[in-house]
């Protein structure tokens, strides 16, 4: 079981509106703000978003992502229209990923800091 999951920001307070707007929809809501971080949970679960400690500016990781799960299509569709609202590029439109799973569905997005992230679903609808 994964306890959380980080990714850098150089820019917290945009890294927040993108976020707050976002995360809610899959489950995970606001628990704590500084100024060097942001903190979201649903309970067993944390994702952090944070300036690097070691003082270096937040890259992002080649061929990594983040995946939420969603409850279904409609959340992930609303999940891709949010982080595009809201500061994000799309990386990966909602659709069928058949060459995963016949129902994998998913929709990827890039945050502002260009951190890669998806919502998914296998629902049947």
């Amino acid at each position: 079981m994964i306890h959380h999951v980080s990714v850098g920001s150089n820019d917290i307070a945009r890294a927040k509106r993108f976020y707050d707007a976002v995360l809610p929809i899959v489950g995970l809501l606001p628990m704590k703000a500084t100024d060097t971080g942001l903190d979201y949970g649903s309970g067993q679960f944390q994702f952090s978003v944070e300036t690097p400690v070691d003082g270096k500016p937040a890259s992002v990781g080649n061929g990594s992502h983040i995946a939420f799960a969603a409850e279904d299509r409609a959340m992930v569709d609303r999940f891709h229209a949010a982080a595009l609202a809201h500061g994000g590029t799309s990386d990966g439109e909602p659709g069928l990923r058949p060459e995963y799973d016949a129902n994998y569905y998913g929709a990827f997005v890039r945050d502002p800091d260009g951190n890669k992230i998806e919502a998914v679903t296998y629902a049947a609808r």
